[in-house]
Protein backbone atom coordinates (compact mmCIF):
# COMPACT_ATOMS: atom_id res chain seq x y z
CA UNK A 1 0.00 0.00 0.00
CA UNK A 2 1.74 3.06 -1.12
CA UNK A 3 0.57 6.54 0.66
CA UNK A 4 0.59 10.11 -0.85
CA UNK A 5 2.37 12.31 1.87
CA UNK A 6 -0.57 13.95 2.50
CA UNK A 7 -2.01 10.96 3.59
CA UNK A 8 0.73 10.21 5.57
CA UNK A 9 0.22 13.61 7.33
CA UNK A 10 -3.36 13.28 8.15
CA UNK A 11 -2.79 9.52 9.42
CA UNK A 12 -0.07 10.68 11.72
CA UNK A 13 -1.13 14.01 12.89
CA UNK A 14 -4.56 12.16 13.22
CA UNK A 15 -2.76 9.82 16.08
CA UNK A 16 -1.38 12.51 18.51
CA UNK A 17 -4.36 11.82 21.10
CA UNK A 18 -2.20 10.53 24.30
CA UNK A 19 0.98 10.68 22.70
CA UNK A 20 4.00 12.58 23.09
CA UNK A 21 3.22 14.11 19.59
CA UNK A 22 -0.05 15.67 22.05
CA UNK A 23 1.63 16.79 24.58
CA UNK A 24 4.67 18.46 23.18
CA UNK A 25 2.84 19.93 20.42
CA UNK A 26 4.38 18.00 17.27
CA UNK A 27 3.01 17.93 14.49
CA UNK A 28 4.12 16.44 10.88
CA UNK A 29 4.31 18.96 7.91
CA UNK A 30 5.21 16.51 5.27
CA UNK A 31 6.47 13.02 4.40
CA UNK A 32 8.41 10.65 1.89
CA UNK A 33 10.72 7.98 0.97
CA UNK A 34 13.29 10.84 0.88
CA UNK A 35 12.11 13.50 3.50
CA UNK A 36 10.66 14.02 6.60
CA UNK A 37 9.77 17.34 8.02
CA UNK A 38 8.12 17.99 11.62
CA UNK A 39 7.60 21.09 13.33
CA UNK A 40 7.07 22.42 17.11
CA UNK A 41 6.56 25.59 19.18
CA UNK A 42 8.57 25.80 22.22
CA UNK A 43 6.67 25.77 25.14
CA UNK A 44 7.18 25.67 28.98
CA UNK A 45 6.77 22.03 28.54
CA UNK A 46 10.08 22.34 26.46
CA UNK A 47 12.26 24.08 28.77
CA UNK A 48 14.96 22.45 31.70
CA UNK A 49 14.96 24.75 34.50
CA UNK A 50 16.78 27.71 33.26
CA UNK A 51 14.19 28.33 30.73
CA UNK A 52 15.84 26.94 27.56
CA UNK A 53 15.09 24.24 25.21
CA UNK A 54 16.19 21.07 26.88
CA UNK A 55 18.55 19.08 24.68
CA UNK A 56 16.50 15.70 25.13
CA UNK A 57 13.80 17.52 23.29
CA UNK A 58 15.77 17.90 20.18
CA UNK A 59 16.77 14.16 20.29
CA UNK A 60 13.38 13.11 20.87
CA UNK A 61 12.01 15.16 17.81
CA UNK A 62 15.20 13.92 15.45
CA UNK A 63 13.82 9.80 16.56
CA UNK A 64 10.41 10.51 15.28
CA UNK A 65 11.60 11.86 12.46
CA UNK A 66 14.30 9.58 11.82
CA UNK A 67 11.40 7.03 12.32
CA UNK A 68 8.96 7.85 10.40
CA UNK A 69 11.34 7.92 7.54
CA UNK A 70 12.56 4.72 7.86
CA UNK A 71 8.95 3.20 8.57
CA UNK A 72 8.08 5.24 4.76
CA UNK A 73 11.02 2.75 3.34
CA UNK A 74 10.25 -1.10 5.03
CA UNK A 75 7.47 -2.89 4.15
CA UNK A 76 5.30 -1.93 7.05
CA UNK A 77 2.75 -4.47 7.49
CA UNK A 78 5.96 -7.11 7.85
CA UNK A 79 8.42 -4.30 9.54
CA UNK A 80 8.85 -1.69 11.70
CA UNK A 81 11.72 0.56 12.88
CA UNK A 82 13.46 0.91 16.41
CA UNK A 83 16.00 3.95 17.50
CA UNK A 84 19.19 1.74 17.73
CA UNK A 85 21.62 4.69 18.38
CA UNK A 86 21.37 8.94 18.32
CA UNK A 87 23.77 11.54 18.44
CA UNK A 88 23.04 15.19 18.73
CA UNK A 89 24.87 18.10 18.49
CA UNK A 90 23.56 21.11 20.18
CA UNK A 91 24.37 23.91 18.37
CA UNK A 92 22.16 26.81 19.46
CA UNK A 93 20.19 27.75 22.87
CA UNK A 94 16.48 28.54 22.42
CA UNK A 95 13.81 30.20 24.61
CA UNK A 96 11.02 30.70 22.69
CA UNK A 97 10.19 30.47 18.19
CA UNK A 98 9.08 27.21 16.68
CA UNK A 99 11.53 24.35 15.59
CA UNK A 100 11.41 22.66 12.17
CA UNK A 101 13.26 18.88 12.14
CA UNK A 102 14.18 18.04 8.66
CA UNK A 103 15.20 14.15 8.33
CA UNK A 104 17.40 12.93 5.17
CA UNK A 105 18.50 9.10 4.98
CA UNK A 106 21.83 8.51 4.49
CA UNK A 107 22.04 4.98 4.23
CA UNK A 108 19.04 2.59 3.93
CA UNK A 109 19.52 -0.88 4.30
CA UNK A 110 17.83 -4.13 4.89
CA UNK A 111 18.48 -4.48 8.73
CA UNK A 112 19.53 -0.84 9.21
CA UNK A 113 18.68 2.76 8.18
CA UNK A 114 20.82 5.85 9.21
CA UNK A 115 19.23 9.88 8.71
CA UNK A 116 20.53 12.82 9.47
CA UNK A 117 18.06 15.00 10.82
CA UNK A 118 18.76 18.98 10.76
CA UNK A 119 16.65 20.86 13.84
CA UNK A 120 16.13 24.92 12.81
CA UNK A 121 14.56 27.28 14.00
CA UNK A 122 11.95 30.01 12.46
CA UNK A 123 14.87 31.78 10.98
CA UNK A 124 16.09 28.37 9.60
CA UNK A 125 19.31 29.09 11.86
CA UNK A 126 20.67 25.26 12.85
CA UNK A 127 19.25 24.62 16.64
CA UNK A 128 20.42 20.85 15.96
CA UNK A 129 22.10 18.76 14.06
CA UNK A 130 21.67 14.77 14.81
CA UNK A 131 22.32 11.28 12.87
CA UNK A 132 19.97 8.30 14.03
CA UNK A 133 20.69 4.55 13.25
CA UNK A 134 17.74 2.75 13.12
CA UNK A 135 17.21 -1.06 13.59
CA UNK A 136 14.65 -2.84 10.85
CA UNK A 137 12.87 -5.79 12.37
CA UNK A 138 9.84 -8.22 11.83
CA UNK A 139 7.01 -6.59 13.17
CA UNK A 140 4.89 -8.43 15.78
CA UNK A 141 1.12 -8.99 14.97
CA UNK A 142 0.17 -7.03 18.29
CA UNK A 143 2.42 -3.82 17.18
CA UNK A 144 -0.04 -0.99 16.18
CA UNK A 145 0.85 0.63 13.12
CA UNK A 146 -1.05 3.94 12.59
CA UNK A 147 -0.19 4.32 9.06
CA UNK A 148 -2.37 1.09 8.63
CA UNK A 149 -4.52 2.14 10.57
CA UNK A 150 -7.66 2.07 8.76
CA UNK A 151 -6.60 -1.36 7.31
CA UNK A 152 -5.65 -3.23 10.66
CA UNK A 153 -9.34 -2.10 12.21
CA UNK A 154 -11.27 -3.55 9.22
CA UNK A 155 -9.07 -6.66 9.97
Amino acid sequence: MELSSQEIVERLNGTRAGTLWEALDISLVSADKERVVLSMPIGPRHKQQAGYLHGGISVLLAETAASIGTALNIDMEEQMALGLEINANHLRPKREGRLTAIATPIHRGRSTQVWEIRIQDEQEKLVCISRCTLAVVPRPPEAINPLMASSQASE
